[in-house]
């Protein structure tokens, strides 16, 4: 069985557990807050990390990139873990399989505004600073890993394919431990990307609200130490499925997404009644909501507690799948003996046309441990991925 043994996060709601769980758990409050810094001058709320960076002078100017800094962040919260399986397994049996969508294209912005301006490129650019293998080819680098490494880039599927990815290679006794999980960093290309399809809100994102209008972008890291070694919580199921139906609008039917939600129950041997809590992907765009609520009403029912965490961080694109399996995992651990889950953050305006959820209100406790948690994602054309994890017994 896969276990999530560690794992590191930054977000725009901090870079260490403890900040994390009190303003998620405790305090409700969003990271999310108004810039202009990514939209030429247009005010949006975004989910940004205001973290201190670690340098990377040092590396050769194709790994430098705000994108790998952040995956840097996350690494240094479970290096120490990660050095001790080196040491306990041998290089050759640790993998890096590592979920994005931006890579380093903010540092690409910023080299052809200058190349504009006087048509030279900065010193510090190199065009591998964008490739789409290079957090899994920084990280390997830095570790010293030998076992396999690699990036999916699948939208907002990407980490939690990667994370499926690492589960498989696992069991199938390729890896005895992989560093898994996904990071994405905040660039204008996505921010005028989603605002040309008028995705894009305002306003912190109102997602299963009847004013709902749109995303707000974020970016951060979730990494995680996996390996057959029992601890608390272990990646218990996952599913992936295709819709085929549109390059950016979720089949309204839901049947990629009933598809992959069922496998991952099928995987971890569960009834979908078994299920204590539901990270939705929850962007709160009018038809991924629809869509989604729809599923889960006929799959679960009401009752079960659900909530999307994006009004916390924004929508973190490739990294959202991890970063939000890593909420469910801060919940899941030993210190939270009383189930608090991740709230629900919007106006309360139910939608009369999509089915009532039961969406988690702050200081939620389901009075015992969080025992199972189930974490969608569904991403352009079509690529639906449903994680869940559950505490060892």
């Amino acid at each position: 069985m896969p276990f999530l043994n560690e794992c590191g996060i930054v977000c725009a709601l901090g870079d260490t557990h403890q900040a994390i769980k009190d303003r998620l758990l405790a305090r409700a409050e969003s990271g999310i807050a108004l810039t202009d810094a990514w939209s030429a001058g247009r005010q949006l709320p975004l989910g940004c990390v205001n973290t201190e960076l670690p340098s990377m002078a040092h590396w050769p100017l194709q790994h430098r990139s705000r994108n790998n800094q952040l995956a840097l962040v996350a690494l240094q919260q479970i290096r120490p873990a990660v050095d001790a399986a080196m040491a306990r397994y041998g290089a050759d049996r640790v993998g890096v399989i590592i979920g994005t969508s931006t890579s380093g294209i903010s540092g690409t912005e910023t080299a052809l505004r200058q190349h504009a301006a006087d048509k030279t490129l900065p010193d510090d650019f190199h065009y591998g600073q964008q490739e789409m293998g290079s957090p899994a080819t920084m990280l390997a680098i830095e570790l010293g890993v030998g076992g396999p490494s690699y990036v999916h880039s699948s939208a907002c599927s990407s980490s939690a394919k990667a994370m499926a990815s690492a589960a498989r290679l696992l069991n199938m006794g390729l890896c005895d431990a992989v560093i898994c999980g996904g990071v994405d960093s905040m660039c204008a290309f996505t921010v005028a990307g989603f605002s040309a399809l008028e995705s894009v809100s305002t306003k912190q994102c109102n997602p299963l609200s009847a004013n709902r209008n749109g995303i707000n972008i974020g970016e951060g890291a979730a990494l995680f130490l996996m390996t057959r070694e029992p601890s608390a919580v272990a990646l218990r199921g996952w599913g992936e499925s295709s819709d085929g139906h549109h390059m950016s609008a979720p089949d309204p039917a839901g049947g990629g997404a009933r598809l992959s939600i069922t496998q991952a129950l099928q995987r971890a041997g569960i009834d979908a009644a078994q299920i204590d809590y539901i990270n939705m992907h929850g962007t709160a765009t009018v038809q991924n909501d629809a869509m989604e609520s729809r599923v889960i009403d006929d799959l679960f029912g009401s009752q079960v507690p659900v909530s999307s965490t994006k009004p916390f961080t924004g929508h973190t694109l490739g990294a959202a799948a991890a970063i939000e399996a890593a909420m469910c995992w801060l919940a899941m651990q030993d210190d939270n003996a009383d189930g608090m889950v991740p709230p629900h953050l919007w106006d309360g305006e139910s939608d009369p046309a999509l089915p009532t959820l039961n969406a988690v209100k702050p200081g939620t406790r389901l009075g015992r441990p969080l025992q199972w948690a189930l974490s969608n994602s569904f991403a352009f054309g079509g690529s639906n991925a449903t994680l869940i994890l559950g505490r060892s017994a």
